[in-house]
């Protein structure tokens, strides 16, 4: 039995079943493109550094957030969740133009603060339907905290299992499950 069979005869025997089973069969072919292009990636990376911006530890430019950002969407979201989070770039930038006269790459940080201040109250304010900006900052919030930047210089790091102590006294304590 080969191991597209034994899958198989797992699925039925359990009950389960693989949506998009062929796709996972026959193994992960890209056919498309990549969703977002180059000047998207540094669009969203400035959008990220907005959000989480650079101090005494590191930004989400740091941690490469706009990649992220494109790899994550294109792999895990939907079509109509990609589409709003393509069609929010533009929108994003429109916004900008419209406040501003100039992209959102271009303006300074206050005017990008304060912008996307605005946007992100009109997306909490927007019920039964998905913002664009909503899915940016969840992105960016599970991109950050999930990079090397992120969890080893922001959030309180404790590598696991520590260092190696070879001469320690037992203590007579319990094993931990």
């Amino acid at each position: 039995m080969d191991r597209r069979e034994l899958i198989r005869t797992i699925a039925v025997l359990t009950g389960a079943a693989f949506v998009g089973g062929e796709l996972f069969l026959s193994g992960c072919k890209d056919t498309k493109g990549p969703l977002f292009s180059a000047g998207d990636i540094a669009f969203l990376d400035e959008v990220a550094e907005t959000i989480i911006p650079r101090t005494n530890t590191p930004g989400a430019k740091d941690a490469a957030v706009g990649k992220f950002i494109g790899f994550y969407a294109s792999g895990c979201y939907d079509n109509g969740q990609q589409q709003i989070l393509k069609r929010g770039i533009t929108q994003l930038n429109d916004a900008s133009k419209k406040k501003f006269k100039t992209g959102f790459i271009q303006l300074s940080t206050a005017q990008k603060e304060s912008l996307l201040t605005g946007i992100d109250e009109q997306a909490r304010s927007q019920k039964g339907s998905t913002h664009y900006f909503t899915l940016m900052k969840q992105l960016t919030l599970l991109g950050f905290f999930t990079s090397e930047a992120g969890a080893t210089k922001v959030l309180r790091f404790l590598p696991v299992p520590g260092t190696y102590e070879g001469c320690i006294d037992y203590n007579g304590e319990t094993a931990w499950s």
